[in-house]
């Protein structure tokens, strides 16, 4: 009798789907490779390209992929000999953080095939699953209501004007928590979407994925990506990581360095005749610009005044023997300054040399971190694109750079012409100081001796 009224047990017990539960499968050894930090300030990468594919042979020092940092883009080599068993970020992927799993190496070839259908353990955990009930809200008491009082004919309500009926506000525990699956957090977090501001539809005010996907179209205006709205006349134009730094840094300097600014005139004529004496007397071999002779004169300046080659270093100045010249050169990404070290101690031949091999490099986004990293003084020249004069913002911790106008013919007075006038070339400078650092009575020394060295460019032989 007993056993007749017993019940199968999934009957009384029936049994729920715990989407928290994943099937562990024993995989065989393998290598994670994270994203590396290729450059000291750099915070998120994109990978431009893979130079392998899947399965593929990977020998020590062989090319994996290449990486877009905060300045340049880099050559990532693989970390690990190997076959690539599987790419967790194709190519494409941007403002990857540091420390994100790219891709998965084996040491053995058959054991590409277990990691076809592997999955990272973030994305493993973006499956939407069913709140426990610790994390569910607590339902509201259920309460017994006295009956209704008798029915009566109530008078007319005067008119009123309609009212929307509020929005229910979304579902938070105490502590200011919202209630959220692990995969509407995730979709939120990576589109930039306040899960406060969302109205949850799932159990309990729970916000589910489907909730932050009606509210992506709000937040997909500020993608930036480059299409002509229908009927209007602009493009919006994706940031690239080196213009992010660029706009971080520029603001940060323009912010908190107090800048002064410093004008000069210089007559070149000299300069410009030895120039034009040693291109001849070159045979092709080089050609001498203007700006080698500047880079040149700053250098000698520096070890001259040396308070202007000199870091802020908050609690002290660190001021350098050595001058690295920071060269800023615009490439399609952005402004970058690839460095012609010890300037001081290189003739212009070989300023002239380091100057064209570093700018076309740096067109190229193939300079190298410790080609445009350390710089002690920086000199930005827009004389070639017929600018006079204009002022730079300084490039942190540097405590100086100097802006270079173009040289054009001048009317002068000569006191010593029967005319009381001349002509003459002359450039426009214009240097911009650090006041925490330099003083402007030696920003003004700084602007003598660099002065006297285009004027008299033979002093540079001394």
């Amino acid at each position: 009798m007993l056993a007749a009224n017993l019940k199968p047990i999934e009957l009384l017990f029936p049994l729920t789907l715990n989407l928290n539960c994943f099937v562990i499968v024993d995989l065989p050894a393998h290598t994670k490779v994270m994203l590396p930090a290729l450059s000291p300030t750099m915070e998120l990468g994109t990978i431009v390209s893979w130079e392998k594919q899947e399965g593929d042979e990977l020998g020590e020092g062989d090319l994996l992929a290449q990486i877009e940092t905060d300045k340049a883009t880099m050559e990532f080599e693989t970390p690990e000999e190997g076959f690539l068993a599987k790419i967790i970020l194709p190519a494409g992927s941007k403002d990857v953080p540091i420390g994100k799993l790219l891709c998965i190496i084996v040491e053995n070839k058959e054991d590409v095939d277990s990691f076809k259908d592997f999955v990272a353990e973030e994305d493993a955990a973006s499956v939407v699953e069913k709140p426990s009930e610790a994390e569910m809200p607590p339902a509201p008491p259920t309460e017994t209501l006295p009956p209704p009082p008798p029915t009566q004919t109530p008078p007319p309500p005067p008119p009123v004007a309609a009212v929307s009926p509020p929005t229910p506000s979304p579902t938070v525990a105490s502590g200011g928590r919202v209630f959220a699956s692990p995969f509407a957090k995730k979709m939120a977090q990576d589109k930039g979407i306040d899960l406060a501001s969302l109205q949850g539809s799932g159990p309990g005010g729970r916000v589910i994925a489907q909730d932050v996907s009606v509210a992506m179209p709000a937040v997909a205006a500020a993608t930036p990506t480059p299409v002509f709205a229908p009927g209007a006349e602009f493009m919006d134009i994706p940031l690239t990581n080196v213009r992010k730094v660029i706009a971080k840094r520029l603001l940060e300097s323009k912010q908190t360095i107090p800048h002064y600014y410093l004008s000069v005139d210089i007559r070149m004529d000299d300069l410009l005749e030895v120039r034009k004496q040693l291109n001849e007397d070159s045979s092709g071999a080089y050609k001498l610009s203007v700006n080698d002779f500047v880079l040149k004169a700053c250098a000698l300046a520096c070890k001259k005044v040396p308070e202007a080659n000199s870091f802020w270093m908050t609690d002290f100045i660190r001021q350098h023997h050595n001058v690295d010249i920071s060269v800023a050169v615009s490439a399609e990404s952005g402004l970058i300054t690839p460095i012609v070290f010890n300037a001081d101690k290189k003739g212009l031949q070989e300023i002239s040399s380091d100057i064209n091999t570093l700018a076309v490099k740096a067109r190229e986004n193939k300079l190298q971190p410790h080609e445009f990293q350390g710089g002690t003084i920086t000199v930005s020249n827009l004389g070639m694109f017929g600018v006079k004069n204009f002022s730079a913002i300084i490039n942190p911790p540097q405590a100086c750079i100097l802006a270079v106008g173009k040289a054009e013919k001048q009317v002068l007075v000569d006191e010593n012409s029967e005319k009381g006038y001349t002509t003459g070339t002359v450039m426009s400078v214009n240097l911009s100081c650090d006041h925490r650092v330099v003083d402007g009575a030696v920003g003004a020394q700084w602007l003598a001796a660099f002065k006297t060295y285009l004027e008299k460019p033979m002093t540079m032989l001394l």
